[in-house]
């Protein structure tokens, strides 16, 4: 059932009454902080609080679109100086109110915007409906140029490295509110499913939007032909892997949106999105959004203030878990608080606002990938308090799009998804003392050997992809991604995975000949301690598990000795016979060890959070969705659910433009 544009359930004309409060108030206090503005009468202040907002709510979406052909100097500028044009007009043209000189206005109109946004935030703690009522004003232009129809719309939420296990119990413990509504009252199921080897991001992503997991064999991985290392948090590398793995029927490719994804699934609007951030000719591009985001005091200034909360919340959060000696953790850098605040506030708000003006717009399908979890997950813990708060804020979303579906011109239905989940403990160099290539180092046959190690922050490619979105750069033909000279090894990690390559040997080297060039290699990497198992290609066997104790052969399963992957799960074997037929895979895989008991990995990676291998929560991801729509198979790898999916979606009368001919059709 849709509501009439602008109307929210429980929404009254006293929101109205509180607004204009919280505006007198803060101007008032405003006026008393900042020389040259001085006020006779309360009163006049009220009228001047008021005029503020009729002025921006009549000026600033003409400003937004005037801005966004000047460029981005302008959006700049605007961002700066609309609201402080505002405010002095207000403070000028009103009886009883003196203002000195523009500048006075300018920094008043900082103040202003900061106190309004800390009032907001205290009155609407846990309250989606004052979010919901500025959106829809914000895109009312568009619910009533938008046709309606019966016909309903998917909005697909990802909720970045959330795990099955962990869900439930959020779930159970009432941390997820929204979430919990939904499955008590048997609108939605909560399904599991497999995530296959890579457990990342990228690869599960690919599965998801495009139905090709199997062009990802990890996070990083270097392709021996070319000498490229391929780092899939880079916009200029997902653009070069989206173009290998797009049949243009990606998921989204019948209309749809794509929000802060890696890849696009083929959608006609791509938004903040790896894989486009770079293209010139895609429609959509999000300088007007980003615009009127930027001069909107309630969003950008707000998002600038809650960013600071956060950025004060992570400081203090990581100074309680050094004094509470709270382990595993790790050093909690100057550039990971940064980011957090990107992340958990800026992203998250521009995030809700592009996904709002297309459902308003009937967009009969999106999908939004927020990272505020994952990103808080890895440096912090799967299930510690601050990355439980990172979810909390996440099911806040979730209701606020199920107010603003009320009004939109479509019936919307609503499906979250995780891509991986995350896997806890202390790093391998944390409890060893050194890097995976620092092992490689020392057991190669030629130590002056040159090993190189191919790390890279995962979540500074959301900030890589808001920058380029915000400047774009100039075109490059230089290929992505290459290297400047071939070491003899390098060691690409993810998360608890790494591949190992000897990059100047043509093609992938066998066990064989591994064992022949470096005989101390295999047998020291399969006995140190924080090595679960190694796997490499006979060309004998095939592909070939090495434990400690024991190997298992996969083209036979046979084991010998003890299984080298026991304790890793039902999925293990067939992920690494998948694994093994992938292209660009290392010629040696290397999955860290797993505490049986615990659940716990060691990182190569400084991440106390981990996914990309096997073992723990990182692979069994969660999918909720309306519980009338059956799951129709075992949902064993992204690719399945991807099906899935556009089964789904099929159902709901999307994808005309990609269905099958009937046996009918296609005879006639």
């Amino acid at each position: 059932m849709r509501e009439n544009e602008g109307t929210v359930p429980g929404l009254r004309w006293w929101t109205v009454v509180v607004v204009v409060l919280l505006d007198w108030g803060a101007l008032a206090l405003t006026v008393g902080l900042v020389p040259g503005i001085s006020a006779t009468t309360g009163w006049a202040v009220l009228l001047a609080a008021i005029l503020l907002g009729l002025l921006g709510a009549a000026l600033r979406p003409a400003a937004a679109a005037l801005l966004t052909r000047i460029g981005w100097l302008g959006v700049l500028a605007g961002w700066l100086l609309v609201q402080a044009v505002l405010v002095y007009l207000s403070l000028s043209v009103v009886p009883g109110l003196v203002v000195a000189d523009f500048w006075s206005a300018f920094w008043a109109s900082w103040i202003y915007s900061a106190l309004v946004s800390a009032a907001l935030w205290l009155v609407t703690a846990g309250q989606p409906a004052m979010m919901t009522r500025h959106l829809l004003r914000m895109h009312r232009r568009h619910r009533r140029a938008a046709p309606t129809t019966d016909v309903a719309g998917v909005v697909m939420i990802q909720i970045d490295g959330l795990s099955a296990p962990l869900a439930r119990w959020a779930i159970a413990t009432g941390s997820l509110p929204t979430l919990s509504r939904w499955l008590r009252s048997g609108r939605h199921v909560l399904t599991e499913w497999h995530a296959e080897l890579p457990a990342t991001t990228p690869a599960s992503q690919a599965g998801l939007l495009h139905g090709a997991s199997a062009e990802i064999p990890a996070f990083r991985w270097y392709e021996k032909e070319t000498g490229r290392l391929v780092v899939t948090n880079h916009p200029k590398d997902s653009a070069l892997v989206e173009a290998r793995l797009s049949d243009g029927r990606g998921l989204l490719a019948d209309g749809g949106v794509s929000v802060s994804n890696v890849f696009s699934g083929d959608a006609p609007t791509s938004l903040l999105t790896m894989s486009t951030v770079g293209s010139r000719r895609r429609p959509g591009r999000p300088d007007r959004y980003l615009t009127a985001y930027l001069i909107d005091p309630f969003g950008l200034t707000n998002s600038l203030f809650l960013t600071a909360g956060e950025i004060v919340k992570e400081l203090h959060q990581a100074r309680r878990q050094r004094l509470r000696r709270v382990e595993p953790r790790i050093p909690r850098t100057s550039s990971y608080v940064l980011l957090r605040g990107l992340t958990n506030v800026l992203l998250r708000h521009l995030n809700l606002s592009v996904v709002a003006e297309h459902m308003m717009r009937g967009a009969p399908s999106v999908f939004c990938d927020f990272v505020d979890y994952d990103e808080i997950a890895h440096h912090a813990g799967p299930a510690r308090p601050e990355a439980l708060a990172a979810l909390e804020g996440i099911d806040g979303v979730l209701a606020t799009l199920e107010e603003l579906a009320a009004s939109a011109p479509r019936p919307y239905h609503f499906v979250v998804l995780s891509d991986h989940g995350q896997s806890q403990g202390a790093t391998f160099r944390q409890r060893y003392g050194l890097t995976l290539d620092d092992l490689v180092r020392r057991l190669v046959s030629a130590p002056a050997l040159q090993v190189q190690a191919a790390t890279d922050d995962e979540q500074a490619g959301r900030a890589r992809t808001l920058r380029a979105e915000l400047l774009p750069e100039p075109d490059d033909s230089r290929p992505a991604g290459r290297t400047q000279s071939r070491p003899e090894f390098l060691v690409a990690v993810s998360g608890n995975l790494a591949l190992v390559y000897l990059a100047r040997h043509p093609g992938r080297m066998t066990m064989e000949q591994i064992e022949e060039r470096h005989p101390a290699l295999l047998p020291g990497l399969t006995g140190h301690a924080g090595v679960g198992w190694v796997m490499v290609h006979s060309s004998r066997l095939g592909p070939v598990v090495l434990g400690p104790e024991g190997r298992r052969v996969l083209a036979t399963d046979r084991v010998y000795g003890v299984d080298p992957l026991a304790g890793f799960g039902p999925f293990a074997a067939g992920d690494l016979r998948r694994h093994d037929t992938l292209a660009h895979v290392g010629d040696i895989l290397v999955n860290s060890m797993l505490d049986v008991d615990t659940g716990e990995v060691a990182a190569f990676e400084e991440l106390i959070g981990c996914h990309g291998g096997l073992g723990g929560w990182q692979n069994r991801p969660v999918l909720i969705h309306p519980a009338g729509w059956p799951v129709e198979s075992e949902l064993v790898g992204a690719d399945e659910v991807h099906r899935q999916l556009v089964r789904w979606l099929e159902r709901l009368g999307q994808r005309t433009a990609w269905r099958e001919p009937t046996r009918q059709e296609a005879a006639g």
